[in-house]
Parts: structure tokens; sequence; C-alpha cells
């Protein structure tokens, strides 16, 4: 082998080796795409790639049946909710069987699920679940023993109709619980540590078109009646963040605000500060069988302020920042390792992320790409506080991808913290932030008003102030003189 062919092969092999990780879009099963200032969706490199996925099969536990709920405990617990198999399957950070918690006992009766749908544990491992079909929150210590059954509740405020089917739900620090059930409008369920009902949190407000107004105009006094039989839509899902906020999901196609985070009075203080709604897509086809917005079946609270909803119509996932920027999307339906059929919940194992997939009986695990992760990273500095870092992440995701809005916004707003307004300005122009733009320009107007007239004012002042003191001392020479002439001295 002659040297030049040596030396091709040794280069051929470092850009294998030592290249940095690229961003796999290639390789992913779907396209991902975020959306511009035009409202245009544009093609974006995969912010995560499918790795692998695991059934019940490949964990020697028999098939998933039905799953409906996953969760990841802070301890690296994974839960998985195998709902047909009325089961919990627990594994450990490494996906390991740990145990199958399929009954418990009460004071000496064994108690079995009947298609549980919600899973969630708290700090101390305590697991709560939501046991559909027997219509009761079940509680259990980390190695499924009993600790407490929340059953129907009894209030003057509850409806005589009222019919507790919990579904999904999650629990705060103060073991508070919140529980979506079926056919409960009025908002969220919610309970004390001790399982006593307390009341609703937050309730979806009803939301009239043109079209509803209209009808409204020329209907009936009847029909004006039936129409006051619209309800709000409930719940499709919870989660909650370190901070005791709840996010929640509702699937109604008419929301605006599909996604809601909930303060302790139930009032909704999501920021939506970014370019569009936070709904999903903002374009979608009106007809055909992925019509419509898209329907957030699930959502999980991540670190620096940051939160994925899994959209079941289409099978995607977006990623917001704590103000309501889309910071990308990607995913669909199909056959292939990455793919849904039908996605019910999404989690995160450390930087791993976990769809669990409903119809297909299994979980698919993502690797985040370096767009991916330069993009949570930039963020996560940005929410921390930590500017000068989050303006070198961005800067890495600008060389992967030049046309990422945020990226340019996010090292402006960086800059403004640091007080380089001049610099920003630069950024939020390419970024189309108009709104940035007009602060990093005020602060920057006022910073040369201050250096520009600081100095002249100083200089006028002197000024002033000299001929005041060579108009006292000529007055006071002339007056002088006057008495001079005059005989006094």
């Amino acid at each position: 082998m002659t040297a030049k062919k040596w030396l091709l092969m040794i280069a051929v092999v470092s850009l294998i080796v030592f290249s940095p990780k690229t961003t796999s879009a290639a390789s992913a099963p779907y396209e991902s795409y975020n959306y511009n200032y035009w409202e245009e969706a544009v093609p974006s490199p995969a912010p995560y790639v499918p790795i692998r996925s695991i059934s019940g099969t490949d964990l020697g536990i028999g098939d998933f049946v039905e799953p409906s709920d996953m969760y990841v405990a802070d301890s690296g617990v994974v839960y998985i909710l195998d709902s047909g198999n009325h089961r919990i399957v627990c594994l450990d950070a490494k996906l390991n069987v740990i145990r199958i918690i399929d009954s418990f006992e009460v004071e000496g009766v064994k108690n079995v699920f009947n298609n549980p749908s919600g899973i969630f544990a708290n700090n101390e491992g305590n697991i709560y679940i939501a046991d559909t079909d027997n219509q009761r929150i079940v509680v259990l210590s980390p190695d499924g023993d009993y600790i407490n059954i929340i059953k129907e509740p009894k209030s003057d405020i509850l409806p005589d109709d009222f019919t507790f089917v919990p579904l999904k739900l999650t629990v705060d620090k103060a073991n508070r619980v919140y529980v979506v059930s079926r056919g409960v409008f009025e908002g969220i369920v919610q309970f004390d540590d001790k399982g006593k009902f307390i009341g609703y949190v937050g309730t979806n407000k009803i939301e009239r078109n043109v079209v509803d107004y209209f009808w409204r105009l020329v209907s009936t006094k009847a029909q004006k009646q039936q129409m006051e039989l619209f309800i709000p839509t409930e719940f499709s899902n919870v989660d909650i963040d370190y901070k005791g906020f709840v996010y929640a999901t509702n699937i109604d196609p008419d929301s605006k605000e599909p996604i809601k985070r909930l303060n302790p009075s139930g009032e909704d203080v999501l920021k939506r500060i970014g370019y569009f709604d936070v709904m999903g897509d903002i374009r979608y086809s009106i007809f055909g069988g992925n019509a419509g917005p898209s329907k957030f079946i699930d959502i999980k609270v991540r670190e620096g302020g940051m939160y994925s909803a899994l959209d079941s119509l289409r099978g995607r996932i977006f990623t917001y920042d704590d103000e309501g920027n889309l910071l990308y999307i990607f995913g669909a339906k199909g056959t292939q390792l990455g793919t849904f059929k039908t996605p019910v919940a999404i989690e995160f194992l450390n930087e791993t992320l976990v769809v669990l997939d409903r119809g297909k009986s299994n979980i698919i695990l993502y690797e985040p790409t370096l767009f991916g992760s330069s993009v949570n990273e930039a963020v996560r500095h940005h929410y921390e506080g930590e500017d000068s870092e989050a303006v070198n992440s961005w800067k890495q995701v600008l060389q992967l991808n030049s046309n990422y809005d945020i990226a340019y916004i996010g090292i402006g707003k960086s800059l403004v913290m640091e007080k380089k307004n001049e610099e920003a300005l630069e950024y939020f122009e390419a970024g189309m932030d108009r709104k940035h733009y007009s602060v990093a320009y005020k602060r920057h107007r006022r910073e040369v008003m201050k250096d520009v007239l600081g100095p002249f004012l100083s200089l006028l002042m002197v000024l002033i102030l000299g001929i005041v003191i060579y108009k006292l001392w000529k007055k006071r020479k002339t007056r002088r003189a006057e008495r001079r002439e005059a005989g006094f001295h």
C-alpha cells in the first residue's frame, strides 16, 4: 500500500472516530420541523432519534396488553401500567424487571386492579394508581404493600349523579392528589394527603366561535336553552413541576389553550409569549384522516422549565420552553422503529426520552442528537441565569441549523441580561423578534444618551459656573472702580 493510500485510510478512520455526533436527521424515520416567523413549517435537524424498543416479551414477562400509562420516578424506577393484564411492571434505570405488582392485601383480603389507567410515584416511592373500573385511587408502598384507598368523594358540591372514574393523576410534595376523572367537566378533582375531597382545580372554559354566535342570534328560545347545555371539555392528562404547578392537557378541538399551567388557586399561568399559540401544529389540514388540531394525550414537565406534549392524532412530540417558545417537533405514525401506532405516555429517563405505545404494546427509547442536546442545554442555561454559557450553547445550535430563529433570540436575551444591548439588536433582528428588539433598542438609546449627555452636561455646568464667577468678578471690579473714583479710597 502506498503512502498516499495509508494517509487516505487514516483520514477516513479519523473522520469516523473523531467527527462530532451528527444530528442523524437522515436516520430518523420521521420529519423534524419547526415554524418560522411567517408560520411556515421548515425542516429542522432531528432533536431525538430512536435507539431501541422494548416489549413485555423482551423483558421475559409476556406481552403487554393495552398498556395505558407510564411514570419514571426521580429514583430512576420505571413504572409501566400494563392495564390489560391488570398489573404494574416496575423496571430499574437499566430497564431490568424489579417486580410485578398485580394484587395487594387489605386486612387479609386480596385486591386486584381492574383496568387501571393512570400511575404516579411520589418522592418517597409510594405508588398512586388510578384503578379506573374499580372507581378508586390505590396507594401502595414501593414494595407494593397497601397504604390507602381513595374512594368516590362525598360532598354537597358534587351533583347527585356524580360518578368517580379516575383516569390520570399526579401528586404534589404535600401528597395532595390531583385526579382527572371521566365525565367530570368542573375541573381536576383534588384530594388532601388523607384522601379527603378538597374540591376542583382548574376548569376548561367554553369557547364559542363566530358560527356559534350566529346560530344563537337566529335560534328560537327553545334552541337557546338547548345550547346552554354546552359544557367544558374534560382534561386528558396531568403532570406537576417541582414548584407544585399542575400542567394539564385537554383535547378540545376548538381550544386555543390545550395546555394549562395551574397555580394553587386553579388559575392558568402558562406563559404564551412565543411566536405562536401553545397548541402543537399551527398549520394542519381540515380534511382527511389526520385532519384537525393536535390532540395532546400526555405532557411531561422537564428540567429548565421545558415541557413536552404528546400528540395522539399525528404521533408527534412538541417541546416548549418556559415562555412558550416552540423548540422542536418530531415524530410520526408508522411501523418503523421510532414511529407510533397509538402513543399514550411520554417520560424521560435521564436524557433518554421514553414513549409508551399502546398500539404496538411496547416502549420506545430515543437519545438526543447533538442538535437536541445543544437546544436543551441552552434553554437550561438561560433558565438558570447562566447567560454566558447559554450564548455558547445557542451558537452551537446555529452551527447545526442557521435558520433556527429561537437561537438568535436566545443569544439576544442573554446579551441583554449582560447589558450588551447594542450587540443584542443584531440577534433580535435576525430572529425577527420585534418585541425584544424594541426593548434592547430603548436600553441602548438610554445608554447612548447617558454616555453623551453626561460629559456634555458636566461641561455645560462648568461653563455656566465660570460665566457666573466671571460676572461676579467683573461686577465687583466695576464697583471698586466706581468707589475709587468717588473718592472713598
